[in-house]
């Protein structure tokens, strides 16, 4: 069926309700959905809480089969389910990033990742799930890698935006980071080969087509040479990029 064909329409199947204050994220764990196993997602909210919603057989129905609660003492603002499934990340407006495994049938916070000075605004993982992106209200992005024990240690701390960082997003195949800013910019970061620091490769501002009025989100489509972005200046932006000279390494593949 065409996206355009005129019988092609949208269907609310169900509503899901619970939480008690406004529903800020929502993510589906990648490794459900198929080959026969329930679709689960996350949601988090201002109401301190993450929930766990499983798709159940053969109903077809969602229904709440966790709530995590007692570890954020704010707004959670950001969830992400790791590239295995296996794990849950967090942010929440209290200053720290949550990591979530199920043991059995509970989920468990396994570690608590701490740093920044406030509110943590966006956390996400790296296509091989061996990074994780963090940024926040205090102008930084940090990048933490994933140890063995679900241990996390901050490999950088990233900072080139002047005002909050509203968004982080990791490119889906390539370990490239985009952020978005209060400050009207995108800025994205790479590691240098050579001496293992990450630093910006390029900033996408008004007086190079950017925005105009703080830039809200970034996502990639699945193949990495698209990137939207959505602004206060009420405009969406598409851009694009040489995917072969960005997966060769080449520093002149700019968007």
């Amino acid at each position: 069926m065409s996206l355009y064909d005129e019988s092609f329409e949208l269907k609310e199947l169900q509503r899901l309700e619970g939480h008690t204050d406004r529903v800020w994220g929502l993510s589906w764990n990648p490794t459900t959905g198929v080959d026969g196993v329930p679709a689960v997602l996350a949601s988090c909210s201002g109401d301190k809480t993450v929930r766990i919603w499983q798709q159940s057989s053969p109903s077809g129905s969602f229904e709440c089969k966790a709530v995590l609660e007692e570890t954020h003492t704010r707004t959670v603002r950001s969830c992400a389910w790791s590239p295995s499934g296996k794990l849950l990340a967090t942010a929440s407006f209290d200053a720290t990033t949550a990591i979530w495994e199920q043991i059995g049938n509970d989920f468990e916070c396994v570690s608590t990742l701490e740093g920044h000075e406030n509110e943590v605004k966006s956390v996400s993982w790296n296509a091989s799930g061996s990074l994780l992106a963090t940024c926040g209200r205090d102008k930084s992005v940090w990048i933490w890698e994933v140890l063995p024990g679900n241990e996390f240690e901050c490999v950088s701390v990233l900072q080139g935006h002047t005002q909050d960082v509203k968004m982080v997003q990791w490119h889906p195949s390539m370990d490239v980071l985009v952020s978005c800013s209060y400050d009207n910019t995108i800025k994205v970061w790479a590691e240098d080969g050579d001496s293992d620091d990450w630093h910006c490769v390029q900033t996408l501002a008004e007086s190079n087509n950017g925005h105009s009025s703080t830039v809200w989100a970034i996502f990639f489509n699945a193949s990495g040479d698209k990137m939207i972005t959505c602004s206060d200046d009420l405009t969406i932006k598409i851009w694009g990029t040489d995917i072969i000279r960005m997966q060769s390494g080449d520093g002149n593949a700019t968007w």
